[in-house]
């Protein structure tokens, strides 16, 4: 799980990045993000609503598989971005984990979220 540091609390800061925040749409989610200056690091948040599944146990199994593949892949996202990840398919709690991984670095590097740094 990601460290609390990086993650959002409250929904201020989410709804700020849902109405300002550029989008990056892929198959199963999207990746929205916003600049924010206030802040050394990066924060992220995954929404995953009820109309993806209506069992908490599939959409926890979701948030928790994004918050991992966020985690591992870290040190190479920007500094200073706020990070919205929006899910529309329950297929995405059974999807192969390497599969899942490409797609949100796929959207993270259209996003202009990944830095060069190893």
């Amino acid at each position: 799980m990601l460290s609390a540091r990086n993650r959002f609390f409250g929904q201020k800061g989410i709804k700020r990045v849902l109405k300002y925040g550029k989008i990056s749409r892929g198959r199963f989610l999207s990746i929205k993000t916003i600049e924010n200056n206030r802040r050394s690091g990066s924060r992220v948040a995954v929404v995953v609503s009820k109309k993806v599944s209506k069992k908490a146990v599939v959409r926890n199994r979701i948030r928790r598989r994004i918050y991992e593949i966020f985690r591992k892949n870290w040190d190479k996202i920007e500094p200073n971005k706020d990070i919205v990840v929006l899910v529309y398919d329950e297929k995405t709690a059974i999807l192969p984990h390497v599969e899942l991984e490409t797609s949100i670095l796929q959207l993270a590097e259209k996003a202009k979220l990944l830095t060069n740094r190893n």
